[in-house]
């Protein structure tokens, strides 16, 4: 990706010894990848990154980092600062509330970064022109020592869509809402159902997130795992809406994961889900996945099963538990997901689909020709997944970011149908609406447009990655000013 110079004239080679980057995720999964993700963007244009955290999380990020290195392992260094033993109990299928508050203990753990992470910025900082420390914006009480040395600057990474910014801003400040011009997205938040903040998280949780709020007006601007061809508009929504007296900058330059995945040929090690998909029709497999942080309860899986099932659709499934707070953990046994007697044995017999019960390579199964829809959570990793490769959504929020990032697909981009919303929750979602919502989807007149949708959306996408593309304009904007 890296050019001899960058767009203001420098040599990569002259600047890139001088300043070093570190990159500061919170331990959960979409977090710990779209930072990894970011840094090898960073290090193709020669900078060395210090990815820091708990060895067990740094292990984690490794481990299910689906972006081959693009350069020697020496350009990203890891660094595995100890944190005190936190709790690392089970997901709860039974919660009245579908926030992952069982990572919340990891979370707290964190706060036992700041001293290691100081001291390596005043390490580096005594050898180099400058240190640019770029944290999730649920770390900003970790960095909070960086604003003391002279020669280092702050960047919030945001790992949710900016859509879901600018409703969480309006929400929490009692801000009006847009001017006329922007009446369609008073009409959104306003009548779509979208859930308060005490909705889709818990008391202890906005807690956490509001001593985070105390030390993000340290940061110099905001970096987005988003696309401008996708939500240009709420990403200048949102920092008007956020402006203060001191200037900052916004950069979009998303998506960070590859937009052009393997071919059949070059993959190295294909996951079995994928030559089953070689052998499908273009458009005609389903993907579902609900992330690592959603917990369904056995009668809601059951549901599911049924519904794939009568739907006649081919589907792969990926069929997991949650993530705990460290996914390395022993103690207690994971819960055994049962499937319906003789559904495994009817999938079989029919062909008509695969259960993966482990990790599933998302990335190329939504690459793949023969994917034609996704059943989401949508968490933002996964919408930009699916935006990027052109594939529609159906979509079924349950907490955080997704009930708005589901407004986002389906109202503003209309390239996906809704499922469930997160108002309901509460309730199982029959079979017989499954199977309708996926029927809509995979196959019918509506479906088909949503495809079209996606694929021109996708192309959009993956052409702002191209040089001269708006996002990596946008990238380069940022390398150029880090190492002005």
């Amino acid at each position: 990706m890296s050019s001899q110079n960058l767009p203001n004239g420098q040599n990569i080679k002259d600047i890139s010894g001088s300043v070093a980057v570190i990159m500061v995720p919170l331990p959960a999964q979409g977090h710990l990848n779209q930072l990894l993700e970011l840094a090898h963007l960073v290090t193709s244009y020669g900078f060395p990154v210090h990815y820091v955290g708990s060895a067990s999380h740094n292990h984690q990020a490794k481990l299910r980092f689906h972006v081959p290195a693009l350069k020697a392992p020496s350009d990203i260094r890891f660094h595995d600062f100890p944190t005190p033993p936190f709790l690392s109990p089970a997901p709860n299928p039974d919660s009245s509330h579908k926030f992952p508050s069982h990572l919340l203990p990891a979370f707290h753990a964190t706060s036992s970064l700041r001293g290691p992470i100081a001291s390596l910025i005043r390490s580096l900082s005594s050898e180099l022109r400058r240190v640019v420390v770029v944290h999730d914006s649920m770390m900003a009480s970790v960095v909070q020592d960086a604003a003391s040395v002279p020669s280092c600057e702050t960047y919030i990474f945001h790992s949710v869509s900016a859509f879901a910014l600018y409703w969480y801003t309006l929400e929490a400040t009692g801000m009006g809402l847009p001017k006329e011009e922007d009446v369609d997205v008073t009409d959104l938040i306003s009548s779509k159902g979208l859930p308060t903040l005490l909705d889709i998280f818990t008391d202890e949780f906005l807690k956490f997130m509001a001593l985070q709020h105390e030390f993000m007006n340290l940061s110099l601007g905001s970096i987005y795992n988003t696309c401008r061809v996708v939500e240009g508009r709420y990403v200048d929504l949102f920092a008007s809406a956020t402006a203060s007296g001191t200037p900052t900058k916004h950069w979009a330059i998303g998506p960070f994961n590859p937009v052009k995945v393997r071919e059949k040929k070059s993959r190295k090690s294909a996951h079995v889900c994928l030559g089953w998909l070689d052998k499908q029709a273009p458009s005609s497999v389903i993907y579902v996945s609900f992330g690592t942080t959603t917990v369904l309860s056995d009668e809601q899986i059951r549901e599911i099963a049924m519904g794939l099932e009568r739907s006649g659709q081919k589907f792969i499934w990926v069929l997991r538990e949650a993530d705990k707070a460290d996914i390395f953990s022993g103690g207690v046994e994971a819960r055994k997901i049962e499937l319906p007697q003789g559904f495994k044995e009817t999938v079989e017999a029919r062909d008509s689909g695969v259960v993966v019960r482990d990790w599933a390579p998302q990335l190329e199964i939504l690459g793949h020709p023969a994917t034609g829809g996704f059943l989401s959570h949508c968490g933002w990793n996964s919408c930009m997944e699916s935006i990027s490769m052109g594939v529609p959504i159906l979509a079924w929020p349950m907490h955080s970011d997704q009930p708005s990032n589901a407004v986002l697909i389906t109202q503003v981009l209309k390239i996906g149908l809704m499922v469930q919303d997160c108002m309901s929750q509460d309730k199982v979602v029959k079979s017989s609406a499954i199977q309708g919502a996926v029927e809509a989807l995979m196959a019918s007149e509506q479906g088909d447009e949503m495809r079209k949708s996606a694929a021109e959306l996708g192309a959009a996408v993956r052409g702002s990655m191209d040089e001269g593309g708006v996002s990596r304009v946008e990238l380069e904007s940022f390398i150029t000013h880090i190492s002005r």
